[in-house]
């Protein structure tokens, strides 16, 4: 096993496997030629939208340009403040900035690494518009709670939903809504690694919003309604109609993708749970898990030293996020503190990923953890 290639996330043995319609699917756009704004795009856009349950889904660029466009249909004005995690990637909080917005840094719960809802009321102050909920590592945020928050407050509540496409929110009562339509806006990625993934980049805002769904596709497509018309200020960002041939291959497989990284999750917990040097992913009872990663918390400082013991063997494995964006010299001057941000980075020094993917064999997997429960043994 040793000699073998463990990787993060296997895409090639993924694409081996749907290989058939992948590649019936991009040779009818070469065939056809219909390159931007393809039939295809259109039909993943109405497929998505009825796998959400959600009314619009608007295609765009990338999750970076969704972010930005789910902002820009909301009509902030500069020096507005957004409230947003400080353990997350840069995406939320960039767009934020880049649109004269003020980044609001807020701590996360030390279990789930999502947005701490107890924190965010203290973050709010007369010039607070909106809450950015990054629903990370493939499980959501507590959106009941934040959704309470908001509405009393008057906030807008956009949610990033990049790494945990198809997970559910479960509400008290029972009822169940899929992540990225419970806020006023939602946002995804379809980035190779993810949990629906293209083979290039791709993104998609979705709201129930006919209002801001309006908008939102203004604002992707030059801010135009009629073509040569402009109502509004815009941008360019289109999914590539290559991408959502292989999109509309992907999603029915979307809820099979995510039962596959559990069942490898599942056999992690078995392996893992009762090594004291490393906590394993908690799973929060408001929300499902699709696991995008799979991330450990480790005690005592051993981070580092794990991962390089773990890469001569053989072993990938990622921080994310070795900085919060509250350390980041890009923000500095363009953001303020809302909490105290200790989990945030206490997180940046203890947490590991280990791969997941839905290839992952079994043989795989115990290496992985037979590998890790050596360690300094």
């Amino acid at each position: 096993m040793e000699n073998e290639h463990i990787q993060m996330v296997d895409l090639h043995r993924q694409y081996l496997r749907l290989k058939p319609e992948v590649d019936a699917a991009m040779q009818e756009v070469i065939d056809t030629c219909s390159f931007i704004n393809g039939p295809q795009v259109k039909a993943f856009a109405s497929h998505l939208a009825d796998y959400l349950q959600v009314p619009h889904v608007i295609p765009c660029g990338n999750g970076t340009d969704a972010l930005q466009i789910a902002l820009m249909a909301l009509n902030l004005m500069p020096g507005d403040e957004v409230i947003v995690p400080s353990f997350t990637y840069v995406a939320a909080a960039e767009v934020v900035a880049l649109l004269g917005l003020i980044p609001v840094w807020v701590d996360v719960d030390e279990r789930t690494f999502n947005l701490n809802p107890w924190q965010i009321e203290s973050a709010i102050s007369p010039k607070t518009r909106a809450i950015i909920v990054v629903h990370l590592f493939g499980q959501c945020g507590d959106m009941e709670r934040i959704m309470q928050i908001a509405e009393q407050n008057h906030l807008y509540v956009i949610e990033d939903n990049a790494q945990s496409l198809g997970a559910e929110v479960i509400y008290q009562d029972g009822s169940r809504r899929k992540a990225g339509t419970i806020g006023h806006i939602g946002t995804t990625s379809f980035f190779p690694s993810k949990p629906l993934a293209c083979y290039g980049d791709g993104g998609a805002v979705m709201t129930s919003d006919d209002r801001l769904a309006e908008r939102a596709r203004m604002i992707a497509n030059h801010g135009q309604q009629t073509k040569y018309h402009h109502k509004i200020i815009g941008c360019n960002s289109r999914l590539d109609t290559l991408q959502a041939a292989v999109l509309e291959v992907k999603l029915p497989h979307i809820d099979a993708f995510a039962e596959a990284r559990r069942k490898v999750a599942v056999r992690y917990d078995e392996a893992l749970r009762d090594d004291a040097r490393w906590a394993i992913p908690f799973r929060a009872d408001y929300s499902t898990h699709v696991f995008h990663q799979y991330t450990l918390q480790i005690a005592g400082g051993e981070r580092d030293d794990l991962q390089q013991y773990l890469k001569e063997r053989g072993i990938p494995s990622m921080v994310y996020y070795p900085v919060p964006m509250h350390k980041q010299d890009a923000f500095y001057g363009l953001a303020r503190n809302g909490s105290s941000l200790y989990v945030s980075e206490q997180l940046t020094r203890s947490v590991l990923s280990l791969p997941i993917h839905t290839e992952m064999t079994d043989k795989e997997i115990d290496y992985v953890t037979q590998t890790l429960l050596a360690y300094g043994k």
